[in-house]
C-alpha cells in the first residue's frame, strides 16, 4: 500500500479547509442531495463528499457507508487532491497503491474508485466527491465529465455557504455565521468538558471616525480592527462582525487567563498598527468577556447576550 503523501500547498490547503469550519458537523441537504444523485447517476453502492483534513479524511455526505471518517493514510481521495483531473482507479487489486489497502480486503471491499476534487472558495483541493464499488469497472468519458460537472456542484455550494457567513466589508464572519460555528464548537467543548470564552468588543467613539473623517475612515477603522483580530487571535479562535461596530470572538479549549492576555495583546496590536499606518486617530474599545455555562446559557444566543452586557458594563466603568 502506498499512503498519500501531503500536497505541495498542503498548509495552505488545510488553511482553506479549516477556515470554512465544516469538519464535524451534521448532514446538510445541499450536500446529500449530490450524493443520492451520483449513486444513482452511475448506479454505484457508495458516493461520498470526503474532506480531506490532516489525518484522516472526513464525510460531509456518505451514502451507502456508515462510518463518517477513515485514516488518511488508508484514503484514495488522499491522492486524488493531488490533481485537477478525476482519479480513476478501475480494479484496485491490479493496482499496487491500493491492492492491499485495509479498505481493499476488509470492509467496504473497494475494488472501483472514482473521485474528481473539490475545492475550496480560494481554490485549494479539500476533498472530493467520489463514488466506490466492490466490483471492477470503468468509465466513460461522459461518466467522467458528469462526475467533474457534480463535484462542481459541491464547490459552488462551498462557495454560497461562506458567502453567506461572512462580513462583505471586513471578510470575517457575519452574525449569521458566527452562530452557526460557535454553536458547533460549543456543543465539542461541553462533550470534551473545555473551557469556553466569548469576548464582545464595541469600538469606542466610533461615530465620530465617520463624522470628522468620513465614512471611508470609518470603513477602514472597522477592516483594521479585523485583520487585527485574526492576527493576533488562533486560527481556532471565530471572530466575528455582529453589528455596526462590534465584534465578538470565541475562544474555545482556553484558560481564561490565556483569553485575558490574548485581549491585552490585541490592544497593543491596535494601537502599534494605527501608529504604523500614521492614522490621525487611535482605535481602541470596550469589551466584556464571559466564560460559557452550560446551567446558565441555553445557546449561543444568551452567552452573546451575557458578554454584551459585560461590554457595556467596561464601557460605563471607563
Amino acid at each position: 500500500m502506498l499512503a498519500p503523501e501531503p500536497t505541495k500547498n498542503e498548509e495552505c490547503r488545510l488553511a482553506a479547509l479549516h477556515s470554512l469550519r465544516i469538519l464535524d458537523t451534521q448532514p446538510e441537504e445541499r450536500f446529500d442531495r449530490v450524493t443520492r444523485l451520483a449513486k444513482k447517476l452511475f448506479n454505484v453502492p457508495i458516493a461520498i463528499v470526503s474532506l480531506v483534513d490532516k489525518e484522516r479524511q472526513w464525510f460531509k455526505s456518505s451514502i451507502g457507508l456508515e462510518v463518517k471518517e477513515t485514516p488518511r493514510e488508508f484514503s484514495f481521495c488522499g491522492h486524488a487532491i493531488h490533481d485537477s483531473k478525476t482519479l480513476i482507479i478501475e480494479d484496485t487489486l491490479q493496482d499496487p497503491r491500493f491492492a492491499d489497502n485495509p479498505l481493499v480486503i476488509n470492509s467496504p471491499y473497494i475494488r472501483f474508485y472514482a473521485g474528481h476534487p473539490i475545492t475550496s472558495p480560494s481554490g485549494e483541493n479539500i476533498g472530493t466527491l467520489c463514488i466506490l464499488d466492490t466490483k471492477s469497472r470503468s468509465l466513460s468519458a461522459d461518466d467522467v465529465d458528469s462526475l467533474s460537472d457534480m463535484a462542481a456542484l459541491v464547490t459552488d455550494e462551498f462557495v454560497l455557504l461562506q458567502l453567506a457567513i461572512l462580513d462583505d466589508l471586513t471578510q470575517i464572519s457575519n452574525r449569521r455565521g458566527f452562530k452557526r460555528l460557535s454553536q458547533h464548537c460549543i456543543d465539542i467543548a461541553v462533550r470534551q468538558k473545555n473551557e469556553c470564552h466569548l469576548a464582545y468588543f464595541d469600538i469606542n467613539n466610533f461615530k465620530l471616525f465617520n463624522d470628522n473623517y468620513g465614512h471611508m475612515a470609518g470603513d477602514q477603522v472597522l477592516q483594521i480592527f479585523a485583520e487585527q483580530l485574526k492576527n493576533t487571535f488562533r486560527i481556532s479562535d471565530i471572530c466575528a462582525r455582529i453589528g455596526g461596530d462590534e465584534f465578538v470572538v470565541l475562544l474555545s479549549d482556553t484558560e481564561l487567563a490565556t483569553a485575558q492576555q490574548a485581549i491585552a495583546r490585541f490592544a497593543e496590536n491596535l494601537i502599534f498598527i494605527s501608529k504604523q499606518l500614521d492614522l490621525p486617530y487611535q482605535i481602541s474599545f470596550a469589551h466584556g468577556m464571559v466564560s460559557f455555562d452550560k446551567n446558565m446559557h441555553v445557546g449561543i444566543e444568551q452567552l452573546i447576550d451575557a458578554a454584551d452586557q459585560a461590554m457595556y458594563q467596561d464601557k460605563h466603568n471607563k
